[in-house]
Formats: C-alpha cells, structure tokens, sequence
C-alpha cells in the first residue's frame, strides 16, 4: 500500500477524440478511492491515465507503480478485437479457433493459485476450453476480473467492475475487494453511490467542459475534438456534510426524475403564446445626471433561457426591478410585460403571479423554523413561513421536489438548520412549484461554496430541460455558463 501517485496540472489527450485538462490530483498510501461523475465527463479516461493511457500534453505523471491491474470496457473490447483478428488466418487455409479460456487466464499468470480459486467461484471451470471469444459479456467480464486480481497488482483499476454480473458473481468479488483492500490500493469507476465498497476512503468527481481548440503541425490535418473533462472535486469519504452534498450532485445530474407537475388548484392563467414574455423599448433609468441603464432593447421569448451578466453598478438589478415593476421609472418606459403594457391599470400583483424570484436578499429574509417540505409549499402561497392549510397534493408535490433535491429524508427537518447550499436549493424549488412562465435567479450562487454552486448549477439545468418555464439566470461572470442557457445580455458599468 505505499504508493504516492501524484498528477500536476496534467493534461492528456485520448487520440484527438477525448482531453482531460489540468489534473491535480494525489493518491497517497492507505487510500482507495471512487471516481464517479456524468456520463463523458471523462471517468474512464482518468482510469485510463493511471493505467499508462493517453498522450501527455503538459504537466507530469509521477509514483505509478510498474505493475497496474486493469479492467475497463475498453480493455475488454481491445482483447476481444485482438482475437477477431485471429479470423484473417484464412489466407494460410487455417481456421482459427480464437485463445482458449485456460491461455488467457494462466498464462503469464503471477498468482495461478488465485486464479484457479477465482475460476471455481466464478463459474468458470467449464469453460476454460472454450474460446475466449466466443464468451457471452459477462463471463468476458469475469476472466477480465481474474487476470487482474491474479496479476500481484501494486494498483487495481476497476472500471464499472461490477456491471454485467450476475447477483452471485457480484457478492464474491465484492467480498475478495473487501479481502485484498489492506494490501492493494485501488481506483474503482462506478457511476452509482450505492454500489460504493465500505472501504472507500476518497472520491473523485469528473465533469464536463468545452474542449479546447487544438492546436495543430501544419502538415496534420486538424482534427475534431469531441470532448474533455477535469476533475472538479475530490472529497474524503469520513466527511460527511461533503460527501453528502456530492452524493446530491450526482443524483441531481444523473437521476432521470423530471421537475414535478404544477398543482392544478393553483394554476395560473395562460399567457398568449404567440407574444414574448418581457420586451423593454429603449429602456433608461437615470439618477439626475447619472445613468445607469441607457436605452436598453431586450425581448425574452417564451421558452428562451437567458443569463444577464455584468459587473457591480452595471444596473443588473436595476432592470430586473423593471421586469417585477419593483422600480419607480417602470412607469416611465416602454416595458410589455406577460401581456401588460406597463402603466395601463395593471396591478404589481398581475406581474408577480408569473415570476418566481430568488437571491440572496429572499434567502436573508427566510428566518422561519418551518421545515424544508413548507418551505417548498410556501411557493404555493407566495409566503415566508406556512400560514394556509395546504393540500395533499400539495404535500405530494414537494415531497417530489425533495426527492428530485436528493433531500428527501430531511422532509421534517427545519430550514434555519441546513446548509446555505441546501437553503437556496429549497428556495429555488419552492419559487418553481406553480411552474412560472418567467424563474429569475439573481446571483443563486452568491455566497456558496464550489460544491453547492455546482449543485445549484445542476438545479438550474434540470429546470432548464422543462418546457414550461423561461430561465434568467443573473451574475457577475460571463464565462459562468450553465446547459440550456443559450442567450447572453452583458451590460457594462457607464462612466
């Protein structure tokens, strides 16, 4: 177990078809860790890396051991090409029968009194005859597992180790993990939590990000990049606020639960789809001599997911008071609002009922000691705090929310005692449980740390994946970019 494997600022390319950028990232003696994320995030490439694969572009690799026991699909795949290619014999008139079961596991074998045990318990012991090739998946899988774990390894690398196997297969390798995890350190790819062995001590988290443009000799053709990953998080397991909210991230980015129905007793009335939602008209808004908001033309269609971007004093806020009618010159500009021409009778509350609002300022002023289900059934009401009988489909709803939150077990719990990601979580659920035409989110991760940024970041994208409410995702930064999110407003500070 006395390895040290250190990647710095590592950057790796897969063939010109998959990057891995700027890895930092150490496994130390006595640690055994899960790689997870979403899917091409770049799990298995990471895998890969410790295994010797891919083309360092910049940074340094240091401490892998000579001796890596490897199982991944991709592996399994090659081996099982290799042997196809056997089949091109024909040219000497000899039909090839492909390497038998037997060769493949015992030869070359370090351990082949391992081996023959792994044979036995899985199953294997009347098929060592057979070809290699003409196994099922599964029982290719299997011989995989044995070479590998028969191999003496100075490092495991076990990529979705226990997809493809049966109940019984899957209890004996998890026991022989369980056996070994004193001895050999391992790095296991897994997209699923509770498949996670107890003696995982650190987990890694892979996400997605826009592959750089590559740079390349003349006289190559310039190829395509079709994806790139980094690493975003490491985590130790024996921290359990971090792991748990890892745990969210990834129920959030992976689950196939969809943002929860509307309750139909609390439906708001249809908009004209065949109009925008917000159009402003060569918008100002000055104070005596000094202007902030100069001119501005902005339509947000129905269904056009926006982020509004720019520094401090850029007059942000400025404009979406305009959009609420929060702002006194609303009156004074040519602002169409969900079928209101501003200043014509309308009510503040006639424009509200389409708008779900959060920042940090709502998050300030919800001190109440109600639990987090009320806090989403508030949204039903438009109130801090629970003072109206709520329904059962109501209770329903939110209990489907939390679900979708990975919350659900703290159902009871009070909102004053969660974490400030989990907080604007709720918030962000309960301004979405009547499904509003227009969700304003004005800086949602102000305030957060990376991990419950990302976990907010991964709400926002699953409620832009609705169809039934447009998305303004306010901030500083426009490099901050979120899926789904494919309109931009920068506005700059005015000297």
């Amino acid at each position: 177990m006395g390895i040290a494997i250190h990647l710095d600022d590592l950057s790796v390319n897969f063939d010109d078809r998959f990057q891995l950028n700027n890895l930092n990232w150490s496994i130390d003696a006595g640690q055994h860790w899960v790689v997870t994320g979403t899917n091409g995030s770049g799990k298995s490439a990471l895998a890969a890396v410790l295994a010797g694969v891919g083309e360092i572009e910049q940074g340094s690799l240091s401490g892998l051991p000579s001796n890596v026991g490897l199982v991944s699909f991709e592996a399994q795949a090659e081996l099982i090409a290799k042997e196809l290619k056997k089949d091109d014999a024909d040219i000497m008139d000899v039909i090839s029968l492909g390497t038998p079961v037997h060769e493949m596991i015992f030869d070359d074998c370090q351990d082949p009194k391992l081996a023959q045990e792994l044979v036995e318990k899985f199953g294997l012991t009347s098929l060592l005859d057979r070809a290699f090739r003409k196994l099922s998946t599964g029982e290719t899988r299997k011989v995989m597992l044995i070479r590998a774990l028969s191999s003496k390894p100075n490092l495991l690398i076990l990529d979705e180790p226990f997809d493809g196997l049966d109940a019984g297969t899957l209890t004996m390798l998890q026991e022989h993990l369980i056996s070994i995890a004193d001895t050999v350190p391992m790095v296991l790819v897994l997209n699923r939590f509770d498949e996670m062995p107890d003696f995982i001590t650190h987990v890694a988290y892979m996400d997605k990000v826009a592959p750089e443009p590559k740079e390349t000799h003349k006289s190559r053709s310039e190829k395509k990049m079709s994806g790139a990953g980094k690493l975003a998080l490491t985590v130790d397991k024996n921290d359990e606020q971090a792991f748990h909210e890892l745990y969210q991230l990834l129920h959030l980015k992976t689950t196939d639960l969809s943002v929860p129905e509307a309750d139909p007793s609390t439906k708001l009335p249809d908009l004209d789809p065949s109009q925008p939602l917000v159009k402003l008209k060569q918008a100002s808004i000055k104070y005596g001599d000094t202007v902030i908001v100069d001119k501005l033309d902005w339509t947000i269609e129905q269904g056009q997911h926006w982020q509004l971007s720019g520094p401090n004093g850029s007059g942000k806020t400025c404009v979406l008071s305009l959009i609420t009618g929060d702002h006194p010159q609303c009156y004074t500009n040519d602002i169409f609002v969900f079928g209101f021409q501003r200043g014509n009778g309308e009510s503040i509350w006639q424009i509200k009922q389409f708008i779900g609002y959060v920042s940090t300022a709502l998050q300030w002023e919800y001190r109440v000691s109600t639990s987090c289900r009320n806090v989403i059934i508030s949204g039903f009401f438009d109130s801090i705090g629970m003072y109206t009988k709520s329904t059962d489909n109501q209770k329903k709803i939110a209990d489907q929310w939390l679900e979708l939150l990975g919350m659900k077990d703290r159902a009871d719990q009070p909102f004053n005692k969660l974490s400030y990601g989990d907080q604007r979580l709720l918030l962000i659920a309960r301004a979405m449980v009547k499904h509003p035409p227009l969700l304003i989110l004005d800086e949602p991760c102000l305030g957060l740390d990376d991990m419950n940024r990302q976990l907010v970041l991964a709400l926002i994208e699953k409620i832009c994946e609705g169809k039934e409410t447009t998305v303004l995702y306010v901030n500083h930064h426009a490099e901050d970019q979120i899926k789904g999110i494919e309109n931009h407003l920068g506005l700059k500070k005015n000297n």
